[in-house]
Parts: C-alpha cells; sequence; structure tokens
C-alpha cells in the first residue's frame, strides 16, 4: 500500500487503530524481556527503537489487521517488514516534526478525539482500547503523534502541489469529457472545478511523498540492526517492493 495513503487517509477506524497498534510501545516489560528493552532495533539520527518495542507493536498488528497476515512465514515476514518500514519513516518524520517545531495544541487533540468517538456508539469506543488492553492515555499520546504526522507532511507537501488552470482542463478532457460523463445538473461550475482540483492535489500528493521521503532519507543516518533483525525475522533481507525504506542502512 502505498506509503503517504497509509499516513494520511482520513478514516477514523484507521486513526483509532493505528494509535492502537502503536501503543503498544508503552506497554511495561517483564524481566525476560528486559534485555530486548535495550537492545536497539532502528535508529534515525538520535530516535531509536528497541526490539521489545517493535515486537509489541508487531503482536498489536497482527490482531489488529489478523485477515491480512496468514500463518504462514513469508506472510509474517512481510507484515514484519511492511511494520519496519513504517515505523522508519515516522522516526524520519518526527525528526522533522522537530526540526520544523511542529506541535499539537489540546484543542487539536481534542477536536479530533471527539471526531472519532463520534462514529461509535455510546461505550463501544472505550469497549475497543478495552479489548486491545490499552490505556486511554496512551492511546490519547499516540494520537498526538498521529497529528503531528499529518501535519508535517501537510506543511511540507502543500508548498510543493501546484494545480494550474491547464491541470483542471487536461483532467476534465480526460476524466470527463472524453469518457462521455455528464456533470449532475445541480452541480455548478465552481463545484466541478474545486473537484477536479481536490482530485488533482491527492494525486499530485502521493506522486511527490515517495520523492519527499527518498529526500528526507539522505537528511538523517539512518540504521538497522541487521544482527537482531535476523533474530526477529530469520532473514537479513529488508526488501519490499510496495516500501519506501527498503534501501535503509543497515548496521552490525
Amino acid at each position: 500500500m502505498n506509503s503517504y495513503i497509509t499516513l494520511v487517509r482520513d478514516s477514523k477506524f484507521v486513526y483509532l487503530v493505528g494509535t492502537i497498534v502503536l501503543s503498544s510501545f508503552l506497554s511495561a516489560c517483564g524481566p525476560k524481556e528486559a534485555d530486548l528493552e535495550k537492545e536497539v532495533l532502528i535508529r534515525v539520527a538520535d530516535r531509536v527503537m528497541t526490539v521489545l518495542e517493535f515486537k509489541n507493536a508487531f503482536e498489536i498488528a497482527r490482531i489488529a489487521y489478523e485477515d491480512n497476515v496468514k500463518e504462514q512465514p513469508e506472510d509474517l515476514r512481510q507484515a514484519q517488514v511492511r511494520l519496519l518500514n513504517q515505523l522508519t519513516v515516522e522516526m524520519i518524520l518526527l525528526e522533522r516534526a522537530e526540526e520544523l517545531k511542529i506541535r499539537i495544541t489540546e484543542a487539536e487533540l481534542e477536536k479530533a478525539i471527539s471526531e472519532i468517538k463520534s462514529d461509535y456508539p455510546a461505550g463501544e469506543f472505550e469497549k475497543t482500547l478495552l479489548e486491545f488492553a490499552v490505556a486511554y492515555d496512551s492511546w490519547k499520546d499516540r494520537l498526538r503523534t498521529r497529528l503531528i504526522l499529518d501535519k508535517v507532511i501537510e506543511e511540507e507537501l502543500k508548498n510543493r502541489i501546484s494545480i494550474t488552470p491547464e491541470d483542471i482542463s487536461e483532467f476534465y478532457r480526460k476524466n470527463i469529457q472524453g469518457r462521455g460523463k455528464k456533470p449532475d445538473a445541480d452541480q455548478s461550475s465552481e463545484d466541478i472545478n474545486e473537484a477536479i482540483v481536490n482530485q488533482l492535489r491527492r494525486q499530485k500528493a502521493e506522486q511527490t511523498y515517495n520523492a519527499w521521503i527518498e529526500f528526507l532519507k539522505g537528511q538523517y543516518e539512518i540504521e538497522i540492526n541487521s544482527a537482531q533483525w535476523e533474530k526477529l525475522t530469520g532473514s537479513q533481507s529488508i526488501e519490499e517492493k510496495d516500501t519506501t525504506i527498503s534501501d535503509v542502512s543497515k548496521s552490525e
């Protein structure tokens, strides 16, 4: 799946599940896991993620997306690779957010929480958190992080995307006239243009996103502990065709 879509699509369910999945970082660890808590798996600049944090996140991800992860070794490994790539991208974006001094206010956070809760019947939201054994405060902290990531993407990409009259005309010719479509009778030309601009903006954002991530990768030192990765997956390979961090540097 395209990484841009994964990070910024506005489904309330995605926000809920995504924050639950990665809120597992805050889980307490027992004595047997103490060593894993110290072992670094991913490092982006001075930001690190331990093996234990990754394992916790992956176990929750398997529950949240069990329909997409079969009990086959290769399916599980590819799911691990996808999560590794996702987390690495997030760490890069968080570093960028610090540089840009991007913050989420309490008002912004509370508004997002209200919008997510409004999509659930009374009591269902809290029930979902209980099913995943995630504390509300942990989920709320994770939601703040997700909102920061969205804001970084929006601020960084908005100045890289321009929609010209020629773009609008070409889109109309190819996708409306060219396919014999007729606008709805109650649609004004302004409504049509606005819809086209929104569609073009999404398309250009997706096209721009991967190039931008590649640029950011060059701005930070990124390391994946290949020895620990091999212990986790049984493979040294960190390759996946549909990811944007498949060629991150690997350190022993």
